[in-house]
């Protein structure tokens, strides 16, 4: 799943971003408001980590300009101003949870996962593939009930390729979906992880099969036998 992280603290939002990236996530991180604004109205994020004070536009207009907009993406708001009166204000202002800092990091992911569990209702809150299941909330995936140990980055090409089964993904999207925007690395990469997924899904007798879709990318299907 894509965070967008707005965040002038250089910092904090360093570690944050190195500890949501090693959990899995992709995180693109702007420290400036109208910049912020900008990258959340351009859409493909699950959801928001916006920090109230920032340079050109605050937290609070931000949440009201997407709402106003009617962009529904979940918004968590870090401060570092503590008072029910600045709550109060983040939540009209449309934001779907708040955060004081100084903050516990396992908390701020444990609230990040419930406001993504409440903002994939219109997404299957498992994925299903013949007897592949992956449930992108627990980070679980298994075949026919047995666990499938996999990476975080094969977590998450195996979750992109499940959200469109039968289709053909092309690598350039697999890529923006699992990696973030500071990736400057060979597309090719995303041929390394589609051949560990086929050893390990092969090894686990799964009725399902990446298919190489020639020129494009990789087609999850089933595998009909």
């Amino acid at each position: 799943m894509r965070l967008l992280m707005v965040e002038d603290e250089e910092r904090l939002a360093q570690s944050l971003s190195q500890g949501l990236r090693a959990e899995g996530y992709a995180v693109d991180v702007v420290g400036d408001g109208l910049l912020g604004l900008d990258r959340a109205r351009e859409g493909g994020y699950a959801a928001i980590v916006l920090d109230l004070m920032l340079p050109g536009l605050n937290g609070f207009r931000i949440c009201q300009e997407l709402r106003r907009e009617q962009n529904p993406v979940p918004i968590l708001m870090l401060t570092a101003k503590n008072g029910e009166y600045d709550e109060a204000e983040a939540l009209d202002c449309g934001a779907d949870d708040f955060l004081s800092k100084p903050f516990s990091y396992v908390v701020l992911t444990a609230r990040l996962r419930a406001l993504l569990r409440r903002g994939a209702t219109a997404r299957p809150t498992v994925l299903a593939v013949a007897d592949l299941r992956i449930d992108p909330a627990a980070r679980r995936c298994t075949v026919d009930a047995t666990a499938l140990r996999l990476t975080v980055k094969e977590f998450g090409v195996l979750e992109c390729l499940a959200r469109r089964p039968d289709q053909a993904v092309p690598k350039t999207e697999i890529l923006d979906a699992v990696w973030d925007s500071a990736f400057r690395g060979d597309i090719n990469i995303v041929e390394v992880y589609v051949a560990a997924l086929r050893r390990k899904l092969a090894a686990a007798d799964a009725h399902c099969l990446i298919e190489t879709v020639r020129g494009i990318g990789y087609r999850l299907t089933p595998d009909e036998r």
